[in-house]
């Protein structure tokens, strides 16, 4: 079985558009982790516009396993060490974006993102690096020395929504699959991702898991969370 984290970023959303404490994020992340979760994704952003520094602080202290995606900087990495969750996923981010507009730059960003990892990991934090899907990228991950990386879905999302030609885009996440696979890097996939794109991920035997958002928050509404989970779960399995 495929693993399958939900990102709850945007509860907080709604529950900061009232400034008040509904919906409650711990009361989520529970009916999240009971219908089948592996793993709640928060992404501490700089501007804290959606989690912030107590709902980290708290979901990391509760019974849950908490993948911090956050910005790849020693500010950030010293909140992640204080709050010790299992796993972090460092993402590029700009102040002014509605959500992640790409991978990690790690030509340029190379000895900070060195640094970050190896501090992470030798706290039992294990690292990911989101990025593009190229073979270059992959072979600075394992220069670097994270042993995981999450793919960027979201151009192959959109030109899956937009019903566009997305074979080209899909070869380019197969060739880095296989790549990973051979040099021991765990991979995982994540942005964008609705129904159809999962299920055509899901043919890939070496996305081990998959990151959901915005998709399930939204499709929630309609029919509730516990079944959009399970959804996903029989489309990975």
């Amino acid at each position: 079985m495929k693993r399958l984290g939900i990102n709850i970023d945007h509860v907080a959303t709604l529950r900061n558009a009232r400034g008040e404490g509904h919906p409650d994020l711990i009361d989520i992340a529970t009916i999240v982790k009971k219908a089948g979760a592996n793993s709640i994704t928060v992404h501490l952003r700089e501007d804290r516009r959606h989690i912030n520094d107590n709902d980290l602080k708290v979901l990391c202290h509760k019974n849950f396993l908490i993948n911090m995606e956050m910005a790849a900087n020693v500010k950030m990495m010293k909140i992640a060490i204080r709050n010790k969750p299992k796993f972090v996923c460092l993402v590029p981010e700009k102040r002014n974006e509605i959500t992640t507009e790409g991978g990690l730059n790690l030509n340029k960003n190379f000895r900070l993102i060195k640094k970050i990892v190896s501090t992470l990991n030798k706290k039992k934090i294990r690292t990911s690096l989101f990025i593009d899907p190229t073979i270059s990228n992959l072979i600075l991950t394992k220069k670097i020395g994270a042993k995981c990386v999450e793919l960027h879905t979201g151009k192959l999302s959109r030109l899956v929504k937009d019903n566009k030609k997305f074979a080209k885009e899909l070869d380019k996440i197969n060739k880095c699959s296989y790549y990973a696979k051979k040099n021991n890097i765990e991979l995982h996939a994540g942005h964008g991702l609705d129904y159809k794109t999962a299920k055509i991920l899901s043919k890939n035997p070496y996305i081990i898991e998959y990151n959901i958002g915005h998709f399930i928050i939204g499709e929630s509404i309609k029919i509730g969370i516990s079944k959009v989970i399970q959804n996903f779960k029989k489309i990975l399995r």
